[in-house]
């Protein structure tokens, strides 16, 4: 897997402060009592326009039968397998302890690239504690304050040299990928298995069946592509252990690496939070989405049920509700092609180019219509639209006071490119610059 850090260590360093200055968020609980983080956590950080994730695991207690210490020890271990950099948080006011030796010695083994990062270096004039720290023979020793920051930036420098370069293709992929994802048991498996004609991944009623993800290529009907199916993403408060967590890790990876993402949720069930939590993910990603409400065959309906349904789904999903819905049965094999015909004309939306000329034809007489309220007597006029090279369908609007322009008249023009040029499942971003 690419771009995940782990912060390890022992006991009570300050591997949740550290983590929750990366994410950005206060998402860890801190306290000063050792023990406190027992599961692991995990967050998106970025940093110099590269993404990353950030894992905060347990104090690691070597040879301890307390019996939360040795399921801590177990989830360390597991993070620094997964992990592309690990982080060595040890403590510079308290120095050197023979537990920090220790774990030094499980970190040797492990062959990942290691920073030894020494933190409580509140103020510049603390850097001379971190010297005794070069003992240890991982190499450099960073001083650092995860309250206030200090020394966090030169940290973050040395940490994304060792990622996989992003590389912004902006052209179609050769064979379109697209990934199956939702909540545990909703069918994700059963639908792959349908697709290709073969029992590729396990299926059971039992949640969490599915620990890896699973990739199929896909030939039939003129449609050529890779399709993955995935674990059931679900609440971080209801993952039970280690594995589960690992392979939500690779779902949210398949769905980082995938062009349309098929998302499927169970009718009995409706639209929970988790999968809109599901959805804004992809959307935050720039991926095609297609909602698949499965297990419609045991639905009752009449001839008004599925638009009562549909139009309860995008009241939840508003304003991020521009992508299909389809009812399908995989038992019953009821539109489930249609699903795949939607996300291959998803997948062509999402590279969909516009030519400037028609572009500025269309939505220029859009902004005549309706143009931009003044705000403080000044009058905005938008000049010039082009779409920018991007994996996702992006915009730019040129004009006079780009900063005056609110996101009520945003939604409005990005609703009229929706409605004039079809990106139908697509995210679409407008940026608005001075002409």
């Amino acid at each position: 897997m690419a771009n995940i850090v782990a912060i390890t260590g022992r006991p009570n360093v300050g591997k949740s402060t550290l983590f929750n200055r990366l994410i950005e968020e206060r998402k860890a609980i801190m306290d000063n009592i050792s023990g406190v983080t027992r599961d692991r956590h995990y967050g998106q950080a970025e940093w110099c326009g590269k993404s990353f994730t950030v894992i905060d695991t347990g104090g690691y207690v070597h040879g301890s039968d307390d019996v939360f210490e040795e399921a801590i020890r177990e989830q360390v271990e597991l993070a620094i397998q997964e992990a592309s950099v690990v982080l060595f948080l040890v403590d510079a006011q308290e120095g050197l302890t023979g537990l920090d030796e220790e774990f030094a010695n499980v970190l040797r083994k492990s062959k990942k690239p290691v920073y030894v990062v020494a933190n409580k270096v509140d103020t510049p004039n603390k850097v001379d504690y971190i010297g005794e720290f070069y003992a240890l023979g991982l190499g450099e020793v960073f001083g650092i304050s995860s309250q206030n920051g200090l020394g966090t930036g030169d940290l973050l420098d040395k940490i994304i040299i060792h990622f996989e370069e992003e590389k912004e293709d902006i052209d179609k992929p050769s064979i379109p990928r697209f990934t199956i994802v939702g909540r545990p048991n909703v069918g994700k498996s059963s639908l792959l298995n349908m697709l290709i004609g073969e029992h590729r991944s396990i299926v059971t009623d039992i949640a969490g069946t599915t620990r890896d993800a699973v990739d199929a290529h896909y030939t039939a009907f003129g449609h050529n592509f890779i399709i993955t199916d995935t674990a059931g993403i679900r609440k971080k408060s209801k993952i039970k252990d280690n594995i589960e967590f690992y392979s939500i890790l690779r779902s949210i990876k398949a769905l980082e690496d995938s062009d349309v993402c098929i998302v499927v949720i169970d009718a009995s069930q409706g639209l929970e939070s988790q999968d809109v939590n599901i959805i804004n993910l992809a959307i935050r990603y720039g991926k095609g989405v297609v909602l698949m409400v499965n297990k419609w065959d045991l639905i009752e309906k009449d001839s008004k049920t599925a638009k009562q349904y549909e139009d309860a789904i995008r009241s939840k999903l508003a304003p991020n509700d521009f992508m299909p819905i389809i009812f399908t049965s995989v038992i019953n094999k009821q539109r489930v092609f249609q699903t795949i015909e939607k996300a291959v004309k998803v997948y062509e939306n999402k590279y969909k180019k516009i030519p400037t000329s028609e572009l500025n034809e269309v939505m220029l007489k859009v902004i005549e219509a309706y143009p931009p309220p003044a705000i403080k007597g000044k009058y905005i006029r938008i000049k010039y639209i082009t779409q920018f090279p991007a994996k996702t369908p992006t915009f730019a609007f040129f004009c006079n006071l780009p900063q005056y322009i609110k996101e009520p008249y945003q939604r409005y023009l990005e609703n009229k490119m929706r409605e004039n040029f079809d990106f139908e499942g697509v995210p679409i971003r407008l940026f608005f610059r001075k002409k």
